[in-house]
């Protein structure tokens, strides 16, 4: 892949951020920093524990991602973020389906572990997907922000930045589940499951490298206030300003309200 270089980079406490000229340069800036730490990482040990996002963002990102070929995904488990309560596997709006369709059907990893939002005992899936991330902890995360500054399924009212739990039921604001249909997962907003599974704050923050990828002008607000607002639950992902291996990429839609230095 091509070196790709940003139009703008900025250091926000401890959040690298590099902002591009277009949704595919950032995408694809994204996919080799993180196979860059995929080669890091298999340096040091046999596996790569790999966590992966979802939603319209990462589009771009999935897409250079999984065309690296350098990349050995026998030697990769991959996990995911969050999934929606009670829905079924084959919808096109559950994060499983869109895992399998976008990546892991295409390259095959070793090992790909499922948050099953429609188990029939949810609290012996919570403890399932605790262990494996116990067993496995992750090395890389790949996330996103929401338009109301959360990450994964984090939602500035049930946000916890010292959360017990590493995987919680979380109820969906209405902020949230607007943007679900806005980006064409659901018809209407009744139709948005008002519950998900989602990752804790403190199980994306142990990873101990994290790449975000966030475009789009309607990320720009989001985006500004992760980077300059406080570091606090109002705005969930404004605590990956104290992660020391974390970057923020973005295009330059979404990086907008970069301030000038």
């Amino acid at each position: 892949m091509t070196t790709i270089n940003p139009v703008r980079t900025t250091k926000i406490d401890s959040l690298s951020v590099e902002a591009y000229d277009s949704k595919q340069s950032m995408g694809q800036a994204a996919a080799r920093f993180v196979a860059d730490n995929i080669q890091k990482v298999l340096g040091k040990k046999d596996h790569v524990n790999l966590m992966l996002a979802t939603g319209a963002s990462q589009f771009a990102f999935l897409d250079a991602f999984k065309n690296i070929d350098t990349i050995d995904w026998l030697k990769i488990r991959t996990f995911h973020l969050d999934e929606y309560i009670g829905l079924n596997p084959d919808h096109k709006a559950s994060f499983r389906k869109y895992l399998h369709d976008r990546i892991i059907d295409d390259v095959q990893p070793k090992e790909a572990y499922f948050l099953e939002g429609d188990a029939d005992d949810i609290d012996k899936e919570i403890e399932r997907y605790e262990n494996l991330l116990k067993k496995y902890p992750t090395d890389i995360a790949c996330i996103g922000i929401g338009e109301n500054g959360h990450i994964a399924f984090n939602d500035p009212p049930i946000a916890d930045f010292d959360d017990p739990q590493l995987v919680k039921i979380v109820e969906l604001d209405n902020k949230s589940r607007r943007q679900q249909v806005g980006e064409g997962w659901f018809d209407t907003i009744e139709d948005v499951p008002k519950e998900a599974l989602s990752l804790t704050v403190p199980a994306i923050m142990a990873s101990d490298v994290i790449s975000c990828v966030v475009p789009d002008s309607r990320k720009a607000q989001a985006v500004h206030d992760t980077l300059y607002g406080p570091v606090t639950t109002d705005c969930p992902a404004s605590i990956l300003r104290t992660h020391e291996t974390a970057v923020l990429f973005l295009d330059k839609n979404s990086a907008a309200g970069l301030k000038n230095k």
